[in-house]
């Protein structure tokens, strides 16, 4: 414990060149003092982060993970002037950066990986990302769509509530607005302005989609029926024979279109040249009546002709036939949701943009304009209005750009500040943050706790060359009492045991399945994206091989076969190579089960509305670090990692070997107290690099690594 405390209070000592040089967002800062200054805030703001703890902030919010050694030698060698600005260009091109932010949409969006279309969903956000598709043209796909996920990938925001025309009005006004309706579902809404009549009418929009199921390949998509199902009065205020279709209407404030407002200005000659191509995208091809019509007049005009002739035909409706728009008879378009998207998404609805403004704002600095991210109203007013507003302008003007948004946040001063010294006075601190003087300490989001972890034990790739660490493991098996004959006798009819109260009560048995954690299923956005039949992209989106899938389906058929065969618990050993390759946690299927280190960690159930990351501490989340393989695997030393010749061979450097070690796990250089603990937990271990394990797995669990500078 004494170690763990050195590790999380020990000061912080940097070299002189790592100076605090933080990059010029322009009028942004200059909107936030000035509005600082009006609300009669005399406050100092604290100093800029220093440019270590900035390497580490903007890579955990730009690409979901800690940086590396090398990207941290890098990033001093550049100019102290320029370290910044180049910092933030170079994590704005990472891959990381779309993975990341792909996970902030799944919040926010409610992507379920096991609901229909979720996969799909999230390929889709994932793409717009990387493609830097205008949001507005991203949120109006999904609000519009028809089709099925294969095709539609955007259709898994209309399928995740299953075409329900409730649930879609409700989602569709707190997500992309920010305006809770859902409460005027039952009666007028208690603390604003919407009434049921409302809600029906942005339920109306969604009144004639419905979700079918192909009977034959079980393919799920939506489509338009005729009639809509959203009916006015409720049928709790009047009599079936008194209800009718509600008629559609957008009840929320707009501007008004005769506004020649500057930005809107901007944006339209921004998109000028954008124009004809978006319009030859609306056209859809004829009608599957036509074309057959079509063909069927020339079938007649040349049965007369003989053989020839009848080929021609042949050939003539083969080509229509190809000109067929088959989708566009079967999903078709919502000419009602086709309305809604465009006045949902529209630069003129403010609170379209200043939603995602404030959303994106709150998980860069900390602090919402407004609080709850996802509730505005008359009665819960901004607490900076004219800096949302300035950012939501300027998000708009520059054609809805998200890279654009994002860059601009995390080049201000307030994204840059540092935290307010802990001894500092409750209300103070509180005051500092509110004013966006001071940042709020902010732990690791789950899935960028697990990257960093991952990055840090450089378990990205393998550590240990092919056969290099043979291990023994125990595996918990049954056997069955009376073989079956028909069995081989090298244990077919084996299975897998279940966890046992032994087990749990801490018997040293490794079950084979669980020690292989890491060949988790790993999401293929390109592949979701590309597929266009119904084939399911499981199996091309896991580490395991198809044998290996086999192998595991043969082993449970004969309890299915045999539900009331007996069977015996033994232990059989198993030798592995135990050299563990980890997958990022932004490419899982999402959300993890219950219990998973993300799930512990915060990651959301995203079943409810307004569902927010907690960030509490628990007994779990300590338990998992302190026992858990992944932290384990982290800390072991491998062969192949840049610390290891540090500490082997005829000259070892155990001191550089520690400073390495605080520079990759904590991003800084260690004290020279911090040292000689370091060296001290190391000269207790069974060996050196058993010790460096221990050192690893200290700083890998206190919450200095938790905790974004």
């Amino acid at each position: 414990m004494k170690r763990l405390a050195v590790c999380i209070f020990a000061s912080w000592m940097f070299p002189a060149a790592w100076c605090c040089t933080p990059v010029d967002a322009g009028d942004l800062d200059a909107i936030l003092a000035a509005e600082n200054a009006e609300k009669g805030v005399t406050l100092q703001a604290v100093d800029p982060v220093d440019d270590m703890g900035f390497s580490r902030r903007v890579c955990l919010d730009l690409a979901g993970r800690i940086p590396t050694g090398k990207e941290i030698s890098q990033y001093l060698k550049w100019p102290a002037d320029q370290r910044r600005d180049k910092l933030i260009a170079k994590y704005m091109q990472d891959e990381g950066f779309a993975n990341r932010w792909s996970a902030f949409f799944a919040d926010m969006l409610r992507i379920r990986s096991n609901e229909e279309g979720g996969t799909q969903l999230l390929a889709y956000v994932h793409n717009a990302i990387t493609t830097d598709m205008p949001y507005d043209e991203m949120c109006r796909r999904m609000i519009s769509a028809n089709g099925k996920a294969g095709r539609t990938p955007e259709i898994g925001f209309v399928l995740g509530d299953d075409a329900d025309p409730m649930a879609l009005a409700s989602a569709t006004a707190q997500v992309f607005m920010g305006i809770r309706i859902s409460c005027a579902q039952c009666h007028d809404h208690p603390f604003d302005k919407w009434t049921r009549e409302d809600f029906y009418s942005v339920a109306a929009y969604f009144g004639k989609t419905i979700r079918r199921e192909n009977n034959l390949t079980k393919t799920v998509y939506t489509t338009e029926q005729d009639k809509s199902m959203v009916l006015w009065p409720p049928e709790d205020e009047s009599e079936p024979d008194a209800r009718s279709p509600m008629k559609p209407s957008f009840p929320f404030p707009y501007l008004d279109e005769s506004e020649r407002l500057e930005f809107l200005t901007r944006l339209e000659k921004l998109r000028a040249n954008k124009e004809a191509e978006a319009a030859g995208n609306s056209e859809s091809g004829p009608s599957v009546d036509d074309l057959l019509a079509a063909a069927g007049s020339k079938t007649k005009q040349r049965l007369s002709g003989g053989f020839g002739a009848a080929m021609k035909v042949s050939t003539e409706a083969k080509s229509d036939i190809r000109k067929i728009d088959v989708n566009a008879e079967l999903y078709k378009r919502s000419q009602l949701r086709d309305e809604l998207s465009r006045l949902v998404t529209s630069p003129r609805n403010r609170y379209f943009a200043r939603l995602l403004v404030n959303r994106v704002w709150k998980d860069l600095v900390g602090t919402g304009f407004v609080e709850p991210i996802d509730d505005f109203r008359d009665s819960n007013p901004a607490s900076h209005p004219k800096t949302m507003d300035y950012l939501a302008e300027e998000f708009v003007a520059n054609d809805f750009s998200f890279r654009w948004l994002v860059k601009e946040i995390v080049s201000s001063d307030a994204y840059q500040r540092a935290h307010v010294a802990l001894d500092a006075d409750e209300q103070e601190r509180a005051a500092l943050e509110q004013a966006f003087l001071a940042t709020p300490m902010r732990r690791m989001k789950a899935e960028a706790m697990y990257d960093s972890i991952v990055t840090a034990g450089h378990l990205f790739a393998v550590k240990h060359l092919p056969g290099e660490n043979p291990r023994v493991i125990k595996r918990r098996i049954r056997v069955p009492v009376d073989p079956d004959p028909n069995e081989s006798a090298d244990g077919d009819g084996a299975m897998e045991d279940e966890p046992t109260e032994e087990m749990m009560q801490g018997e040293m048995v490794a079950s084979a399945v669980n020690y292989g954690l890491e060949k988790s299923i790993e999401l293929d956005f390109g592949a979701l994206l590309s597929a266009k039949d119904d084939t399911p992209m499981i199996d091309s989106m896991k580490k395991m091989t198809r044998e290996e899938i086999e192998a595991m389906r043969m082993k449970s058929m004969p309890q299915q076969n045999n539900p009331r065969r007996r069977y015996v618990s033994k232990l059989v050993d198993e030798t592995i190579d135990d050299n563990p390759k980890f997958s990022s946690a932004y490419r899982m299927a999402t959300p993890a089960p219950a219990g998973h280190f993300l799930r512990l960690f915060g990651q959301p159930s995203r079943v409810d509305l307004g569902e927010d990351r907690y960030d509490n501490s628990s007994m779990r989340q300590a338990l998992m670090m302190l026992n858990g393989r992944l932290t384990h695997e982290a800390a072991r030393v491998g062969p192949l990692e840049p610390v290891y010749k540090m500490m082997t061979g005829a000259n070892p450097d155990f001191r550089k070997a520690v400073r390495y070690t605080y520079f990759e796990i904590l991003t800084r250089l260690p004290s020279e107290d911090e040292i000689a603990e370091a060296i001290a937990v190391i000269d207790a271990g069974e060996d050196k690099l058993t010790g460096m394990a221990d050192l690893r797995w200290i700083l890998l669990n206190c919450n200095e690594f938790r905790f974004m500078p």
